[in-house]
């Protein structure tokens, strides 16, 4: 292998890099960019979007994928759609206070709600276990509880320094509200005296100063110093000399108070300094989730499907595949229906040449696939029929568009050579990377001399065969059809055109090349006969022949496709038919459940109304001995009728077993979880984050349907059952460091983590200490109890023992 300089491996970097933009720009990949955009939830996540790009390496590509596909499990199987709505924008704030800068109040309030808002995110990811690759990607996040505790102690919701935040501020701003109440009574004293020389009886503030508004003839009315004065002239803004002192003090209190402010801040922003660089890892990660939530919505407003990457020599896949900025133009702009293509290409296959008429499709054959190439490696869903199989590109290059340039000199045909120059040095350069490229040419060697660019066309062609992956060409050259029949490597397709209504169809033909329609075309539109003719004598003598054999294949192919859609109509009214059928015998079964359950009512009323008639009698018949004697025969008469007409329960159905997979219901728990193990009468249940061993029995199918026990699985009856019933009444409640939970004076949000954690170690008891206080987190801590699956019951401590002030929590025992 060569070895290249420095300098001209720089160079060839360079021009890779700006070959592989222009490939985007010609492919559209920025406009679908701004599309993928508009599904973020966050400003961060919209400004990543726009600037998306495909991954540059496999492992990369399939971990974007994978991310993808959980997000789109979160939003489609478990329906559950993730908050965003706290997530800001603090890359500014956090730059800051990289460089120790002092943060503002919104600044900090921002990073606390993200704060929050990430970690809120991490919990719901987390309560699904099987979103592995949403785990992976915030695995690393780091939350800080207590520095967002105390932003939120120090930091109102409106964005200003709370009172709270130092016992210093308390004390200014509780002198400065004196100071004010002092200023207004003495306004309102001399409003009481002066109203007659004031404009209005109201206290104004001008320079941050308590001013009154006099009329300007009677200034000396109200001794003091003018502040400003009213457009008109009419109304002096004055400060009376009364309250001077007052307005000199509230003045310096605002400067205390601002100066205490800003060294609250100063704090706050040194605590934020101290761990920058993890809050901007994670504001990144989950920037990242943003993306990939955003993936998904993308992927399901397009019915796309995940694609899966095979090896270079395995078939390619694309059925129906649909051009997803075709898609957006017709639902977002009333665009024309879009007509699905199928892409099959197998080994060894190496070079597609699609031959048909102009605006027939054949451009956008080369972009829809360019397109969803790239979208692949960026983690995207592609809008195709599973399965979505094609290999994982490392360059896409592609020449797609007209390079005509007055100001470079410049003709089309420079234009491409000099485009494809680049494609073939590109090439050359990654040679050792097995030729994993996706090459597109349009329209290959036109814009010169037919025969010469025949020849180039058939030469690049064959040379391309040897160093892409895959090269896609469109042409007008009929001799490039002909490369099929001489090299195994080469393809033939082309764009279906109806000559009858002299419109392209769009589809896309495999095996078959285009043919001439020019002289159908022109004779359509009404052109002089004669020349017609003239024309069609001036063709070769096989000319006619090979179009007369080209329709020929055109006609089979439109037969064999009716024949197929006959047996896809015949198929889905099968299916329909079969649908029915489930319809009616679901029907069936609910008339069945209906008429039981009308006659368990009758039963039930002749019942009740044979108990009434019996009270009656046993009112008439308290006289004497025998007549309660017949009243008790009645009386079991009738449980006797009771006993015939109940219907049994329903017995268990046979032969269910339950495997590992399955999802199962536990009726005790109220739970739905997964089986994760199986080993005698004894089963293992995944409920969220949560791992409960229970007993075969203690199960039942989401259908209803219970377990059946294995014959040879008998439990043998207790040595003790005495002593083995008095071990199951009481739990012992000794209180020890290791089974209590002191959380007072914690807030909410950081108590429901600490519970949590202490629920889920398990054990027989737990000890919450919650501390009287306003009732608050005790009443959050019961609520939370209340409806976790693991507790059995809570009650509060003895009162020697804490009180209302702690509370005793029992586990269930399984």
């Amino acid at each position: 292998m060569p070895e290249f300089s420095p300098s001209l491996e720089t160079s060839f970097r360079a021009i890779n890099h700006h070959l592989e933009r222009k490939t985007q720009s010609r492919l559209d990949w920025p406009r679908l960019c701004q599309h993928l955009a508009t599904f973020t939830s966050t400003k961060l996540g919209a400004e990543q979007a726009q600037a998306w790009q495909p991954a540059s390496s496999l492992l990369a590509s399939q971990q974007l994928l994978a991310q993808t596909e959980d997000a789109y499990k979160l939003c489609t199987y478990y329906l559950r759609e993730l908050d965003f709505s706290q997530i800001k924008n603090i890359h500014s704030g956090l730059d800051r206070a990289a460089h120790q800068g002092v943060l503002t109040p919104a600044e900090l309030l921002e990073i606390a709600q993200t704060q929050a808002g990430s970690r809120n995110l991490r919990r719901v990811v987390d309560s699904y276990a099987d979103l592995s690759a949403l785990q992976a990607l915030l695995a690393d996040l780091r939350t800080f509880p207590q520095l967002e505790q105390e932003i939120h102690r120090c930091i109102t919701e409106q964005g200003e320094v709370s009172e709270r935040a130092s016992p210093q501020l308390g004390a200014i701003r509780q002198h400065q509200q004196q100071i004010r109440g002092q200023i207004h009574q003495q306004l309102q004293q001399l409003i009481h005296r002066k109203h007659t020389a004031l404009q209005d009886t109201v206290i104004t503030q001008r320079a941050e100063r308590y001013v009154l508004p006099v009329k300007a003839p009677q200034r000396d009315a109200v001794p003091g110093i003018v502040h400003d004065v009213s457009t008109s002239g009419a109304t002096l803004y004055i400060e009376p000399q009364t309250t001077v002192e007052l307005n000199n003090r509230l003045r310096q209190l605002a400067r205390q108070a601002e100066q205490e402010e800003y060294r609250i801040r100063e704090i706050l922003s040194q605590q934020v300094t101290e761990v920058v660089l993890e809050l901007q890892q994670g504001l990144d990660m989950i920037t990242q989730l943003d993306l990939a939530v955003a993936r998904a919505r993308y992927g399901l407003w397009l019915n796309g499907n995940i694609p899966r990457f095979v090896q270079l020599d395995e078939p390619i896949h694309l059925r129906n595949l649909r051009h997803p900025l075709l898609i957006w133009q017709q639902q977002q702009e009333q665009g024309a229906t879009v007509v699905p293509i199928t892409i099959d290409i197998a080994p060894p296959i190496k070079v597609v040449t699609i031959t048909g008429p102009n605006t027939g499709g054949k451009t956008a054959t080369l972009k829809t696939l360019g397109l969803v190439a790239l979208m692949a490696k960026a983690g995207l869903m592609i809008p195709a029929a599973e399965p979505v199989e094609l290999p994982w590109f490392r360059q896409v290059l592609a020449d797609i568009g007209d390079e005509q340039s007055l100001q470079q000199n410049l003709s089309t045909f420079s234009g491409h050579i000099r485009t494809i120059s680049q494609i073939l040095q590109a090439l050359g350069e990654q040679s050792h990377l097995n030729h994993a490229a996706l090459v597109l040419l349009d329209e290959v060697g036109a814009g010169t001399d037919p025969s010469e660019g025949t020849a180039l066309a058939i030469a690049l062609l064959t040379h391309l065969a040897d160093q892409a992956q895959l090269t896609i060409a469109t042409t007008h050259y009929g001799e490039l059809k002909a490369l099929k029949y001489q090299d195994a490597r080469f393809e033939n397709a082309s764009v279906e055109f109806d000559p009858e209504t002299l419109a392209p169809t769009y589809r896309l033909l495999w095996g078959i090349p285009g043919r001439s329609n020019a002289l159908a075309i022109a004779q359509r539109l009404g052109l002089n006969p004669d020349v017609i003719a003239t024309a069609t004598q001036a063709l070769p003598a096989d000319q006619d022949q090979v179009n007369q054999v080209i329709a020929g294949l055109e006609a089979q192919r439109r037969q064999q496709e009716a024949k197929a859609s006959t047996a896809s109509q015949l198929l889905a009214a099968t299916e329909k038919l079969h649908q029915e059928l489930l319809t009616k015998t679901e029907q069936l079964r609910q008339r069945e459940q209906h008429l039981r359950q009308h006659q368990e009512q009758t039963i039930a009323q002749a019942i009740a109304q044979a108990q009434a008639e019996i009270a009656q009698l046993i009112k008439k018949l308290q006289a004497g001995p025998q007549t309660a004697q017949a009243a008790a025969q009645a009386q079991s008469q009738l449980k006797t009728i009771q006993a015939e007409y109940t219907p049994p329960p329903p017995e268990p159905v046979p032969g269910y077993l339950p495997q590992i997979g399955e999802r199962v219901r536990i009726p005790k728990l109220q739970q739905t979880g997964e089986i994760i193990g199986l080993e005698d009468d004894a089963i293992a249940v995944r409920l969220g984050l949560m791992k409960v061993t229970v007993k075969l029995t203690d199960i039942e199918s989401l259908t209803g349907e219970k377990p059946q026990p294995p014959a040879k699985i008998t439990a043998p009856p207790p040595a003790n059952p005495v002593r083995a019933e008095k071990a199951q009444e009481t739990i012992p409640t000794l209180q020890t460091e290791r089974n209590t939970l002191d959380i007072r004076g914690q807030r909410v949000a950081s108590a429901e983590i600490l519970l949590d954690e202490a629920l889920n170690h398990g054990g027989s008891v737990l000890w919450v200490i919650h501390g009287h206080g306003t009732g608050k987190l005790r009443q959050f801590v019961h609520e939370h109890l209340r409806h976790h699956p693991l507790v059995e019951k809570f009650e509060f401590a003895p009162q020697n023992e804490g009180g209302r002030g702690a509370t005793i929590v029992y586990f269930r025992q399984f």
